[in-house]
């Protein structure tokens, strides 16, 4: 999809602070909003209806709980019970939920009350360290793959938590290590702020106090607005104020290094998280790939081959995903290793992710599932050799061609060597003959020709195949 030149350069920004684990998420109740949650004023009418407001014209909602808590003697029983009601049973994360939790982002700020986001973690196999009371911030959970902090609540627990104008302004009291880690993680990460509206007082007390501190050195963030739109019905005037408040809106927040992404609607905030994961997704690359003969070549000259092209990935900036293959595997491994340990002296976990198969008759009922995992991590698969012995006879590796197909169905890019024969040729054939439905244009396609012919030098097929990762990136 085509973006503009703005939302381009965010997607590049943030896509970087995501590799450099120096990125967070803000959600407000717009993100849970597309999963059937109610907005502010969905959940507030009743109480609007009570006192005789219209929750149309309302804009202070914060101060319409507290008239609804002074007329019932700061009786909170009926809003507890509207907030349990709302936010308990029955919603799922929405596609944002779930590419946000998809993504390795390790901090999750959050006004809502629901488990929308713990949830998509959890369905993304990862462990949250859910934070909603103080004691809880000074706790860890064992494992954990993210921090979600509820800083006004959680709907277990709907007494406690933060609504009225009361309890915002006791808030740097009562909840004071919040503000202090919200500090923390505002100064040290780049946030991007999802469905909020920024008229919560608490979190403009805390960017009031960093701007103060850190005046012109303050770290960059990001927010999406969708533009304003005339409504059906609506006075000309009434428009263009409107519009001229977002406009004042938008400069304002620039004073905190909020810079915001104006958006037609708010569906293309899944199109640009969707582009975020795809263009992270393209930094790892899964290789598959199983071997008991190697055609003209050697054993020797095929493991270099193997062992090389898993070092080039490394070198031109990818991580490699990679199961045991026989014949392929551990030359992949060698590779990397070598890569990792002595030329680059990097962590092992962020260049290389290993998954060998279980062994056994029983496990191999495990094997989609297992495969389907491993080509999750990647946006990318390459594909070499493809056969196996059975019964001292060499056979074309169906396993192969399984992965080949997993990866097309998770809409990963696929690049089957074909020099390397057997399987991967036959796959090679199969893209080059429709190669435009499998790359979307013919860019590239020069080198991908070259890339099927089996004379080829070992060295020059890495060459080849290097050269076409490269151009994916432009």
């Amino acid at each position: 999809m085509k973006f503009t030149k703005e939302i381009e350069l965010f997607i590049k920004d943030f896509l970087s602070e995501i590799q450099e684990e120096n990125a967070a998420i803000f959600a407000g109740a717009g993100l849970s909003a597309a999963s059937g949650h109610v907005d502010w004023k969905g959940l507030l009418a009743e109480f609007a209806d009570d006192l005789g407001l219209d929750i149309k014209k309302e804009t202070d909602l914060i101060s319409l709980i507290q008239y609804h808590l002074n007329k019932n003697a700061s009786n909170r029983h009926l809003l507890s019970q509207k907030i349990s009601k709302e936010f308990h049973h029955g919603k799922k994360p929405n596609p944002n939920h779930k590419i946000l939790a998809r993504l390795p982002i390790e901090t999750y700020w959050t006004t809502n009350y629901d488990k929308l986001i713990e949830t998509a973690l959890q369905e993304a196999s990862k462990i949250p360290d859910v934070k909603y009371t103080i004691p809880q911030l000074a706790r860890t959970v064992s494992g954990r793959d993210a921090v979600v902090y509820k800083m006004h609540g959680d709907v277990d627990h709907p007494e406690n938590t933060i609504i009225s104008k009361d309890e915002f302004e006791k808030y740097h009291n009562t909840h004071g290590p919040y503000i202090n880690a919200l500090s923390g993680d505002l100064v040290s990460k780049t946030f991007l702020f999802v469905g909020f509206s920024f008229t919560d007082p608490n979190l403009d007390y805390v960017l009031s106090r960093i701007r103060i501190t850190y005046q012109t050195n303050q770290r960059h963030h990001y927010c999406f607005f969708r533009e304003v739109k005339k409504e059906t019905d609506e006075d000309q005037k009434e428009f263009e104020y409107r519009q001229l408040k977002q406009g004042l809106a938008i400069q304002d927040l620039l004073r905190f290094n909020i810079k915001v992404l104006v958006l037609q609607e708010y569906t293309q905030i899944t199109e640009i998280l969707k582009e975020i994961e795809s263009r992270f997704k393209q930094k790892t690359i899964y290789i598959s790939g199983s071997a008991s003969e190697y055609g003209k070549w050697s054993a020797e000259v095929a493991e270099n081959f193997i062992s090389n092209l898993s070092k080039q990935i490394i070198v031109n900036g990818h991580k490699i995903v990679s199961g045991f293959g026989l014949g392929v595997g551990s030359a992949v491994i060698t590779g990397a290793l070598e890569e990792i340990y002595f030329n680059r002296k990097e962590k092992l976990r962020d260049q290389l992710v290993l998954r060998p198969f279980p062994q056994g008759e029983k496990a191999q009922h495990q094997w989609e599932a297992y495969r389907k995992d491993m080509l999750s991590y990647a946006g990318i698969a390459i594909f070499l050799f493809g056969n196996k012995e059975v019964d001292h006879k060499n056979e074309l590796a169906d396993g192969v061609r399984k992965e080949f197909q997993i990866a097309v169905d998770a809409g990963a890019i696929v690049l089957p060597i074909g020099a390397t024969g057997y399987v991967a040729k036959e796959l090679w054939q199969r893209v080059f003959d429709d190669y435009e439905n499998y790359y979307l244009s013919r860019t590239s396609i020069d080198l991908y020709q070259k890339l099927g012919n089996e004379d080829l030098d070992p060295d020059e097929i890495i060459k080849l195949a290097i050269q076409f990762l490269n151009n994916l990136n432009k």
